[in-house]
């Protein structure tokens, strides 16, 4: 049987660290006091970019060849380029293509960006993964999730503005006749909450068309705690489909937006600490890439070891989640 299987997975970020002294000033000026949001976030310092060279693109170039290089792969062994991201760098031509373009990638491969906001790279994998089993030609195929989520944060909201880090991942899979690899996925949508977090905020055309300000996201009050219900619901259920209980799982790499909701779930299902991985406190909130970098760390670390049972579950602005299993 075929299985699609984790070769390699690497990082990049913004070269620039930035502690939170410089938020809590920054909102001091404004009369706010932060401090207790960053607690909640989890936050101690993220990476930004500080300069006009890089950008969505340039961050992802460098994870892709980062990780092509630890896998010992070459463009050219590579049959499938999905690029995820929410702040893409260009809408017109893909992101992909300039993946395509760096890594010297072959005429014949299947390339396209993916936009599902925070939950991206993990639904890219899925579908990716899902597509593998199905598709006799395609045997590898290189992840990216890229957001230079600093660039649309508001000054004067600490939500963006204090919490957005900038990074990559990259992530090689490959086909393999192991008993390993991509198990299963879920979703939950809310899309009653499409309008709670938007950019361009008054659409694209009526910022082109009536000179609407694009400078910032919008981001009405919302702290995914809200979520929770769901993500536990979710977790109960793909793991009752697959005949698993929540302590066969050795290791969960969760979203990074909020350590509290990591908190919570780790509390509801009594997970042990050594098997949550948080890397929020180091890189802020990198959206889509954020489960990735996460097993980046845990693979870097030791605590994720061949073999081992990965739980996922990322969510996505308007309330869209995703939960994956995956047998590293």
């Amino acid at each position: 049987m075929t299985n699609i299987r984790i070769k390699a997975v690497d990082v990049y970020h913004a070269k620039k660290q930035v502690n939170n002294d410089v938020y809590l000033e920054h909102f001091k000026k404004q009369g706010k006091d932060i401090t207790n949001f960053l607690n909640v976030m989890g936050r101690k310092k993220r990476y930004i970019i500080d300069n006009l060279e890089e950008n969505t693109i340039t961050m992802g170039i460098e994870a892709s060849t980062r990780v092509l290089k630890k896998a010992g792969l070459e463009g050219k062994d590579i049959d499938m380029i999905v690029f995820t991201t929410q702040v893409p760098e260009v809408t017109v031509p893909t992101n992909a293509m300039f993946i395509h373009n760096a890594i010297k990638a072959k005429k014949g491969a299947v390339i396209f960006d993916i936009n599902a906001n925070c939950a991206g790279m993990t639904i890219a994998v899925e579908q990716a993964s899902r597509y593998m089993k199905s598709n006799p030609h395609v045997n590898t195929a290189l992840v990216v999730g890229s957001d230079y989520l600093s660039l649309v944060a508001d000054p004067n909201d600490a939500m963006t503005y204090a919490n957005f880090g900038d990074a990559s991942s990259a992530i090689i899979l490959e086909k393999t006749e192991n008993d390993t690899g991509f198990i299963d996925a879920m979703f939950e949508v809310d899309s009653s909450n499409r309008n709670n977090i938007l950019y361009p905020h008054k659409g694209l055309s009526q910022t082109i068309k009536a000179g609407e300000s694009a400078e910032s996201m919008l981001w009405l009050p919302f702290d995914g705690a809200m979520s929770l219900p769901y993500t536990y619901e979710m977790f109960e259920a793909i793991l009752e489909r697959n005949q698993l209980k929540i302590n066969d799982i050795d290791v969960f790499c969760l979203s990074q937006f909020a350590k509290v909701n990591i908190d919570k779930i780790q509390e509801h299902f009594d997970i042990p600490e050594g098997k949550i991985i948080y890397v929020g406190d180091k890189y802020g909130y990198t959206g889509t890439s954020s489960p990735f970098i996460a097993l980046h760390e845990g693979i870097e670390t030791g605590k994720i070891k061949r073999g081992d049972l990965l739980l996922f579950w990322t969510i996505g602005g308007g309330h869209e989640f995703i939960t994956m299993l995956f047998r590293y």
